[in-house]
């Protein structure tokens, strides 16, 4: 019942920072909504998470450098990466609920 579109992917150097943001077009409100990421020859992994009432969680590979958050009325998820590394180069989806709808997808590369 939604489209997601993702933007803010691309490449940066190690130590540099990008910021993902996933807007949905429909009817409804967001609810749990994370992200996830796929690196060549790995399985899709969670990220991110956040809750009906904000509470995050985050994988431990990301924690203190990532940061999801969301605005409910905009319909809009943001990922804030800091602190890059090139072990964080994938394609990156949102996947938001209660639609289980997934982003196009969005590549970030992370090198020097």
């Amino acid at each position: 019942q939604v489209q997601l579109v993702e933007s803010g992917g691309g490449l940066v150097q190690p130590g540099g920072s990008l910021r993902l943001s996933c807007t949905a077009s429909g009817r409804g409100s967001i609810s749990i909504v994370s992200w996830h990421r796929q690196a060549p020859g790995h399985e899709r992994e969670l990220v991110a998470i956040i809750n009906v009432v904000g509470t995050a969680s985050y994988a431990g590979s990301v924690e203190g450098r990532f940061t999801i958050s969301r605005d409910i009325a905009e319909k809009t998820v943001w990922l804030q990466m800091n602190n890059l590394k090139p072990e964080d180069t994938a394609v990156y989806y949102c996947h938001v609920g209660p639609w289980g709808s997934w982003g196009q997808g969005i590549q970030v590369t992370v090198s020097s």
